[in-house]
């Protein structure tokens, strides 16, 4: 997502979510996370150091977290070229804390936003955002997942809701992560990439996120998914260039 350049709108894909504000209650389309999990890395949380055949089995209260573990068709780190990336990461990292945020920096700095860049083609799928070196904030935040999992550091997509200018319709979905950290359960971060005005920084407990929400229509959407939310995917891969997802950013309706 990018705020603040105007966009004309020109279609707007929809689907029902959730959330719970101060003020109001709204319908829930989506099912919440309800384990966060406790102690989630055995062994002072080093396990993520091991190889994936060597690390212990899940004990009964990970179970929950086993789909932000896993492999998928957008968050694929079963892609040779994002596994590799991921356990070179690993290898230089001295602590779970540490290794989130080298692939974190890595995705926020490294991988350039297509339209902050204005760079092709689109990407969806973990390996193409690293293998072109460009994405969208949602194609970002698949990468970001991928590494992340693919060291057993349970990982899932978040969304908000911004306006696309400065106030005020249309509004549209920007991507990002909450990664489940060992001394402060889940965290948001935002990997979208930095330019005068957004300083999105890992800092936990404190989330230092792009954006803020600055009006009643905007939302932090509190849900964790572990996949990416259709209207997203059906954006990507509909369009080829990164100015024509720019005319057709995904939105969600709030329902209050």
């Amino acid at each position: 997502m990018n705020r603040g350049e105007g966009l004309k709108i020109a279609e707007r894909l929809t689907v029902q979510v959730a959330c719970q504000t101060d003020n109001a209650s709204e319908i829930c389309r989506f099912p919440k996370l309800t384990d966060t999990g406790s102690n989630l890395f055995g062994n002072g949380g080093w396990d993520f150091l091991l190889p994936l055949a060597q690390r212990p089995a899940l004990p009964l209260h990970r179970k929950n977290m086993k789909r932000y573990l896993a492999a998928s068709t957008y968050v694929d780190f079963d892609a040779p070229e994002v596994r590799a990336l991921a356990f070179a990461l690993a290898g230089r990292a001295g602590s779970e804390y540490e290794l989130v945020r080298l692939c974190f920096e890595f995705v926020r700095d490294e991988i350039r936003h297509s339209s902050d860049f204005r760079l092709n083609p689109v990407t969806c799928k973990a390996s193409d955002v690293l293998r072109y070196r460009t994405g969208y904030c949602y194609a970002k935040s698949h990468l970001l997942a991928a590494l992340l999992r693919a060291n057993g550091i349970p990982t899932g997509l978040c969304y908000q809701r911004l306006s696309v200018g400065d106030s005020g319709a249309p509004y549209c979905l920007h991507g990002l992560n909450a990664v489940y950290l060992h001394d402060f359960g889940w965290y948001r971060i935002d990997a979208r990439g930095n330019k005068p005005g957004i300083d999105a920084q890992f800092n936990p407990p404190e989330a230092c996120l792009a954006f803020r929400i600055r009006e009643p229509q905007e939302r932090d959407l509190p849900e964790i998914w572990a996949e990416p939310l259709l209207p997203v995917v059906e954006v990507l891969e509909r369009y080829e260039t990164y100015d024509q997802v720019l005319s057709n950013l995904p939105d969600v309706e709030i329902y209050i």
